[in-house]
């Protein structure tokens, strides 16, 4: 027979879920003061929304499901007549109360109702519930009107005026990171120069990001970061590339100031203006820096964004609040640190990726870092211009050359497509190719104040390197040469059979190209190291 103690329920401390580390302190504290009464408030009648001019026959005709394996809201997607676009106001009403603020008397919040225009059906999502009901890549998605990102957007415009204007009575702060136009690089100059604009004291400079690209027409080659940048409303038409501003002129008149992102020096085509760096943020340790240089700040963590984050949590954690906000530094954490998984990611990446754990929206983090990885690799919307610019490489030959080869500009790209995909792109690949060399150095400084002559730098030799798996999984690698005349083409091939040994090349027949361009295979597995050292030693670079 059991005793009574063995017929007792067992006891057991109810589980308390809380979360002690300091870093989540600034989002868990509210202000009573600033508690509201949200009150939903649509206007979504059936008459109302049928009477908006929208064909859904369009959408319809088009979406095909992978799996019937889901509820019936799918088909309630397929046939029911939803707008385009259906604004929610969403009014938050306060109690009558004389001691709230009259601004927080009446607080109103825009849902933007779209349907989705692409569909991912390669991309490896997470599960979800709401992957459940609406299907894996489902036609709606909502966007939030966020203040934070209209107050972003609000200060990019301004700073843009104030350039287009000439800066006038105040230093120009240039905030720029390296030659790296990747995610993390341009969220950290953008994300780190508000910061600095709504926190600092100095009413003499102005403070202005600079996006380290050629020209705003190349942001088309990276397909991650233009989809970013829709995705989080940030207004494009705002930002500064590198060809916008003519940095130099501010130099020469003493009043620019430049502070580098992620890197210890200056971009190699910005190498003149290194003299007027004032100030790097997140540098490695061990990094070499310039000596006239004082004010460094040493990174620990493995993402830029990581430190960015951790400053606009002490200094306001509200804005972190909004979903778009919170997704472009959530983005560059995650490519930076490689999903959290990186050698160099501290525990304070992975903090911070939990405090803005709302920007990755309804996969969460590991949904959005391969929606990001996917758009990477995506070369579907791009044009043949763009997928060669997307992986860019330029050298320029020595004056002082003794091999007699008249080399100028010399170029490379690497793709991860085969030769033949590319010409699927377009109708005439090698015209293509001809305009890529003519027009992709074309500088231009617009100003309303002074006059910048347009300098034209034609590459004389472009090579293509290819590198992608066949059908087999075997890994392939190709190489397409372009030179402006064929005794040029003629002099590269005869150093290429030179390095036979290194690099060992089997004729293409590739239709459509002219007599200046030729196409080989790689006979065995290359590194485009190897092709890189190559040219060097062509245009006569001594090796390091």
């Amino acid at each position: 027979m059991k005793s009574a103690g063995a017929l007792a329920p067992n006891h057991q401390d109810p589980y308390i879920r809380s979360r002690e580390n300091p870093f989540f302190d600034g989002l868990l504290s509210k202000d009573i003061d600033e508690t509201k009464t949200s009150k939903l408030v649509m206007d979504m009648s059936k008459n109302d929304i049928d009477h908006l001019p929208f064909d859904n026959s369009a959408f319809t005709k088009d979406f095909k499901y992978e799996s019937i394996e889901h509820s019936p809201s799918e088909k309630w997607l397929q046939t029911s007549k939803i707008a385009p676009i259906i604004q929610l106001d969403i009014q938050s009403n306060e109690e009558e109360n004389s001691h709230a603020p009259s601004i927080l008397q009446h607080v109103e919040k825009i849902y933007t109702v779209t349907r989705r225009k692409e569909k991912l059906p390669n991309v490896l999502l997470p599960l979800s519930a709401a992957s459940y009901y609406n299907g894996v890549s489902p036609e709606i998605q909502i966007v939030e009107s966020c203040e934070s990102i209209e107050k972003l957007n609000a200060y990019l415009k301004a700073r843009k005026d104030d350039v287009n204007a000439g800066v006038p009575g105040k230093f120009l702060y240039a905030v720029m990171g390296s030659d790296d136009a990747d995610v993390g690089t341009v969220a950290s100059t953008i994300m780190y120069s508000f910061y600095l604009n709504i926190t600092s004291k100095n009413d003499q400079i102005c403070i202005v990001p600079i996006i380290n690209i050629n020209s705003r027409s190349n942001l088309g080659s990276h397909v991650e970061l233009k989809w970013l940048l829709d995705s989080c409303q940030i207004d494009q038409s705002s930002l500064i590339f590198d060809d916008e501003i003519d940095m130099s002129y501010y130099d020469l008149f003493g009043s620019l100031k430049i502070l580098l992102l992620k890197s210890n020096k200056i971009a190699n085509k910005q190498e003149k203006l290194k003299h007027a760096v004032v100030e790097i943020f997140h540098l490695r340790k061990g990094d070499i820096i310039y000596p006239w240089v004082k004010n460094v700040t040493t990174g620990e963590e493995g993402s830029c964004c990581t430190a960015i984050a951790e400053k606009f949590a002490a200094y306001s954690p509200k804005l972190l609040t909004c979903k778009s906000f919170s997704k472009l530094l959530l983005s560059g954490i995650l490519l930076d640190t490689a999903n959290l998984r990186d050698p160099r990611c501290t525990s304070k990446d992975k903090y911070m990726a939990s405090l803005l754990i709302n920007g990755a929206g309804r996969y969460g983090c590991n949904g959005l870092y391969q929606l990001l990885r996917y758009k990477m690799h995506d070369l579907s919307s791009m044009q043949v211009g763009d997928i060669l610019r997307k992986d860019f490489k330029k050298w320029k030959g020595l004056e002082n050359n003794t091999d007699l080869r008249p080399i100028s500009q010399i170029g490379m790209s690497c793709i991860g497509i085969s030769i033949g995909q590319l010409l699927s792109y377009t109708d005439n690949l090698a015209h293509e190719i001809t305009c890529f060399q003519s027009v992709e150095f074309l500088t231009i400084y617009p100003s309303r104040i002074f006059l910048v002559l347009n300098v034209a730098e034609k590459l004389r030799i472009l090579i293509i390197v290819s590198g992608y798996f066949s059908e087999e999984k075997n890994f392939k690698r190709e190489v397409l040469v372009s030179t402006d005349s064929v005794k040029l083409l003629e002099s590269l091939l005869f150093f290429f059979d030179f390095n036979a040994s290194r690099l060992p090349l089997k004729i293409l027949q590739i239709p459509g190209l002219k007599n200046e361009m030729k196409a080989y295979q790689i006979d065995k597995i290359t590194s485009r190291k190897i092709v890189e050292h190559l040219i060097e030693e062509f245009v006569g670079i001594p090796k390091a």
